[in-house]
């Protein structure tokens, strides 16, 4: 109620006739009653300041550290800072705090810092216990571990560092700057502990990328001495930690916690971090539950529901999860576009991607950096590069480093990797910094695009130059550019000296390698490695057998198969969808479950004729190794993606694109075909596979054979 006639006051009265009978603790009440609201009145500003000048109190070490605090909370820090500089020299060290910490809110750390300095440098005041645990949120914002522990020397010489809210800003700041040790160091030397120092070390070690450890110490926190009781950072926190680790059985065991403790029904955030943490280990059935019980679902609460859908690789649910949220009126944000058009990237759903890019435009969200980027990937991903370059360019100015990285990956996935290049160089004469994933794109167009030197050169660079640390990623890319160079000897060498213990994707591009160059020898050694690392990966298997059987090993070819099927591994069944008059047909090898069948199988045959008339001649090593030598041509006729092909030619208008999408790598006969069949139409052709794009127009593809 104070708060509330206070503010009534301040319009009913002038500032002369205030000035008459107010005294420091009227003016310190009213103050005090001002900064309660978040954020505060700029006009209550106004008025007090005014209050203070005729009253001649600004003086006041009190009142002018709670002025400045008003004006700062008002979303005026340049009126604080002036105040401030106003009566520095006479500023208390409240005041300096103050406006210590509120510049390191504004996102200015070293302008904190270095104001920070100046009060260390200065007579007095002297900074206290409340200074440092302002100014240490800096040190983690300005990236430099040594601020930090600067701050914490002068902290120990105060004698400051055992206030149990500097301990606490101190594992904080350790934590943010990735050093482990000395956040686990100080908070095991604290004295005294309380929710804000637990918390602190749960974040820290989930910051880190140590869940397990993260998971002990809420364990530790609920066995301390029964005093605390965990709250929302404390829960969503953990959870996030049993995301990460996978952990379902410790994440029911904290959910059930929370229900004890009511938390689960009253906080939203904690009800967020379950439906993430149940999605993310693969129990939608559950996280769709909490979801249900939610009384008042917010915006967050869907977006968080959709992303579940497509963690559990199930886009439509994601869709259909979205217009159940339009139609109980909760309007989307910028993150529920940028999920939405993540599931219809994966859903390759062109004509719905451009509608919901036409509802963006309307409600404005267009300038939205993390939306601009999921539109970019959507078209690409649906096969239209040009709508994700015009989509790239209207946006070029106002751009960061995960839209260009987009972009950069559209071009790289389609096989332009000299745009890939062009684009990079660009970027980086914007001064844009690039990152990890912009490097495993120019890395892996360089491979796909045989530029083996300039491949080498941006790997170097990332040490040598950005201080970045190459990950697995980064070396199967440079295993694969030497691979598909033929550089079998050259890539185990950079293998062995790999200062990393080489994965799955490492081994894995030198296998395909061994394949594209009939290395049976090597390949087998690597194959054997891969079902250690992965041995319910089919492809591997799959890779093997047909290497054995192209060098007429068939009985090798066998044992791998046999090996297969006792290691209970399936290969996946291949398949192949288009879409035509906003339906999806889907089409398997041999597939004659369609009602066009006769005429789908009509138009193959023709296509056959066609493509012979070209000078097509097959290649048997993509067809089935367990027929007869005279029926494998006929059975490559029979892929689905070839089916998917006469669909399309049959139903889609003459000047449209025909884009198929196929669940595994397409085979290089049916690449070499369509090659010719979109010369002969004059039909662009556009094929997704399970690795990348091929761009077919006027007999070229995208990828120059070179995949």
């Amino acid at each position: 109620m104070r708060a509330y006639s206070t503010s009534i006051g301040i319009h009913r009265c002038s500032s002369r006739s205030y000035g008459s009978f107010l005294t420091i603790d009227h003016l310190t009440n009213l103050l005090a009653a001002c900064n309660l609201t978040r954020p505060s009145n700029p006009y209550h500003a106004h008025q007090i300041h005014s209050l203070l000048l005729t009253s001649n109190l600004l003086p006041s070490p009190l009142l002018h550290a709670q002025l400045i605090d008003l004006y700062a909370n008002s979303g005026q820090l340049h009126r604080a800072l002036l105040i401030f500089a106003d009566v520095r020299r006479h500023s208390s060290v409240v005041a300096w705090t103050s406006v210590i910490a509120h510049i390191s809110r504004s996102r200015r750390p070293l302008d904190a810092l270095s104001l920070f300095a100046q009060l260390h440098a200065s007579v007095a005041p002297a900074p206290n216990s409340h200074t440092f645990s302002a100014v240490l949120p800096a040190c983690a914002a300005a990236g430099a571990d040594r601020f930090g522990r600067q701050v914490h020397a002068l902290a120990l010489r105060y004698g400051a560092a055992a206030a149990v809210y500097v301990a606490s800003a101190l594992t904080d700041m350790y934590a943010k700057c990735g050093r482990v040790e000395d956040f686990r160091k100080v908070f095991d030397e604290m004295a005294v502990r309380n929710l804000v120092s637990w918390n602190a070390l749960i974040v820290g070690f989930v910051r880190n990328k140590l869940y397990c450890d993260a998971m002990e110490a809420f364990r530790s926190l609920l066995n301390d001495d029964g005093s605390l009781t965990p709250n929302q950072v404390s829960f969503s926190s953990v959870l996030n930690a049993c995301s990460n680790a996978f952990s379902i059985g410790f994440g029911r065991a904290v959910h059930g916690l929370a229900v004890k403790l009511t938390v689960e029904s009253s906080l939203a955030y904690v009800r967020n971090s379950l439906i993430d943490m149940y999605s993310k280990c693969g129990c939608l059935e559950e996280a769709a539950k909490v979801f249900d019980r939610c009384s008042n679902r917010d915006v967050v609460t869907w977006n968080v529901m959709m992303m579940g859908w497509i963690e559990s690789d199930c886009p439509e649910g994601a869709c259909g999860c979205f217009l159940h949220m339009v139609q109980e009126g909760v309007f989307p944000d910028e993150t529920s576009f940028s999920t939405l058009l993540q599931a219809l990237a994966m859903l390759a759903s062109w004509g719905q991607g451009a509608a919901v890019h036409s509802l963006i435009v309307k409600t404005g969200c267009t300038q939205n950096q993390c939306v601009g980027s999921s539109l970019i990937t959507m078209y690409a991903k649906c096969g239209s590069l040009e709508d994700a370059y015009r989509t790239f360019d209207e946006a070029k100015d106002q751009l960061n480093v995960v839209t260009w990285t987009s972009m950069i990956t559209a071009f790289q996935q389609y096989g332009h990797g000299y745009k890939v290049i062009k684009l990079f160089d660009e970027m980086m004469d914007l001064g844009i910094e690039p990152d990890y994933i912009t490097f495993v794109s120019v890395l892996s167009a360089c491979s796909h695009n045989g530029l083996v030197d300039q491949g080498f050169k941006y790997f170097y660079s990332m040490s040598q130059v950005h201080k970045m640390a190459p990950g697995s990623e980064h070396y199967a890319c440079m295993v694969d550019l030497l691979g598909r160079a033929g550089r079998l000897d050259e890539a185990t060498q950079f293998i062995d000296a790999m200062p990393i213990q080489p994965d799955s994707s490492v081994w894995g591009a030198l296998l395909a390698a061994c394949r594209k160059f009939r290395n049976l020898e090597l390949g087998s050694k690597v194959a054997q490695k891969l079902f250690r690392i992965e041995p319910h990966n089919s492809g591997n298997y799959v890779l093997l057998s047909n290497m054995y059987a192209s060098n007429g090993m068939l009985e090798e070819a066998k044992d791998i198969r046999r090996l297969m099927q006792s290691n209970g591994v399936r290969k996946e069944t291949g398949c192949s969808w288009i879409d035509v008059s906003n339906k999806t047909f889907v089409f398997t090898a041999h597939d004659q479950s369609h009602q066009a069948t006769e005429q789908i199988y009509e138009m193959l045959e023709r296509l056959k004729e066609l493509v012979k008339a070209k000078g097509y001649v097959p290649d048997t090593q993509f067809a089935v190794n367990n027929v007869g030598e005279q029926n494998k041509e006929q059975n490559m006729w029979y892929h689905s993606e070839r089916l998917a092909l006469s669909f399309g030619l049959i139903c889609l208008p003459l000047n449209a694109p025909i884009r198929i999408k196929k669940n595994l790598r397409t085979c290089g006969d049916c690449h070499t075909v369509m090659k010719l069949v979109s010369e002969i139409f004059r039909r662009k052709i556009i094929l997704r596979d399970i690795n990348r794009f091929h761009e077919f127009a006027g007999g070229v593809c995208s990828c120059r054979d070179y995949w």
